[in-house]
């Protein structure tokens, strides 16, 4: 049989084909509002695993308002917490990385003074949110988002592509950083220390 050779455009294609449903697979089953796999090529990370994305200072966005409804139909609104970083966590109940690092963000948010947890759910109804929050004794309030406001807010500064992502805002309200996937107790702790610092 005749060696046949492929384009680089053809190759490029093939690999592709191969490597874009691991990418889609690397997430934990729910896309909040992906602006596509490509900007996770784009930027050298795959979405789901764990890599971080920070920002100086001086490379920051604008400030940052997210608003919502959480699920006791309290108004949350991250300008209240200016002067403090504000951690913007995307979850749902079913998603297994969300529960796991559940206890790394109630331990933050019970214990750190300078940092205001926030989550955001776009996928389950009152009762499941609520059936979590009790099962994680969850200390922070999660905005209902199936309208998808929330994440459409951050969408215009900096992209999410699975589920959890976790962005941290400084306390002028800027994006500082992002975690794409479960968050690790220790890197945490560090980006919070990051973001503070203006």
């Amino acid at each position: 049989m005749p060696l046949v050779r492929r384009s680089p455009l053809a190759r490029a294609r093939v690999l592709a084909a191969l490597v874009l449903p691991a990418l889609v697979l690397a997430g934990c089953a729910q896309d909040s509002g992906s602006t596509g796999t490509a900007d996770a090529l784009d930027q050298g990370y795959v979405s789901g695993d764990g890599s971080v994305r920070a920002w100086e200072p001086d490379e920051r966005s604008e400030p940052v308002t997210i608003t919502g409804t959480d699920y006791d139909g309290n108004a949350v609104d991250t300008s209240d917490y200016l002067g403090q970083v504000v951690l913007l966590n995307t979850w749902y109940a079913g998603c297994a990385p969300c529960r796991a690092e559940a206890p790394t963000l109630v331990d933050v948010d019970t214990n750190r003074d300078d940092v205001q947890v926030v989550g955001i759910n776009g996928t389950d109804d009152a009762g499941t949110a609520q059936a979590f929050e009790r099962t994680f004794e969850v200390s922070y309030p999660s905005i209902d988002d199936k309208d998808g406001s929330a994440v459409a807010t951050l969408q215009g500064t900096v992209p999410l592509q699975a589920v959890p992502t976790t962005v941290l805002l400084d306390p002028e309200g800027r994006v500082a950083a992002r975690v794409i996937g479960e968050v690790e107790p220790s890197t945490l702790d560090d980006l919070v220390d990051d973001a503070g610092e203006l």
